[in-house]
């Protein structure tokens, strides 16, 4: 399995511990996986790819009855699921990527320092941490 997905036979284990994948063992005690496995392991690999968390992926799996091979129409419900994460994730970064062109312009290169984007250091008493970005994010 691990030559066939292109993943490390520690990331299976690791897979398999989390719930996201199961083996049946042979009687030397070695990990058997079903074929649909390969199908869920890539899943997992394209949704990592793209940022979901594990603990997400487990529980869009957690729907699906043990041992039942995705069909197209399932995989397109599944990742319509994790769209508007995406959509979010990238409208975020681009929104970022143009405020710091913004900075990059001004010459200050500092977000939390910046007289127009951040007076007197305002944020500063809100809290710790990316306070504008956290708040865009939610």
């Amino acid at each position: 399995m691990a030559k066939r997905s292109g993943v490390a036979v520690s990331a299976l284990h690791f897979y398999e511990s989390k719930g996201l994948i199961t083996s049946i063992r042979n009687s030397g005690n070695q990990r058997r996986y079903k074929r649909d496995v390969l199908r869920y392991v890539a899943i997992i690999k394209i949704a990592q790819r793209i940022g979901i968390p594990l603990a997400t992926i487990g529980e869009a799996f957690g729907v699906l009855p043990e041992g039942h091979t995705l069909s197209a129409k399932e995989w397109k419900q599944l990742s319509s699921q994790w769209r508007e994460e995406l959509d979010r994730r990238i409208h975020t970064l681009v929104a970022l990527r143009d405020e710091l062109d913004g900075c990059i312009g001004c010459g200050c290169l500092s977000r939390s320092d910046c007289p127009l984007r951040n007076p007197g250091d305002r944020l500063g008493e809100e809290g710790t941490g990316a306070r504008l970005l956290e708040d865009e994010q939610n």
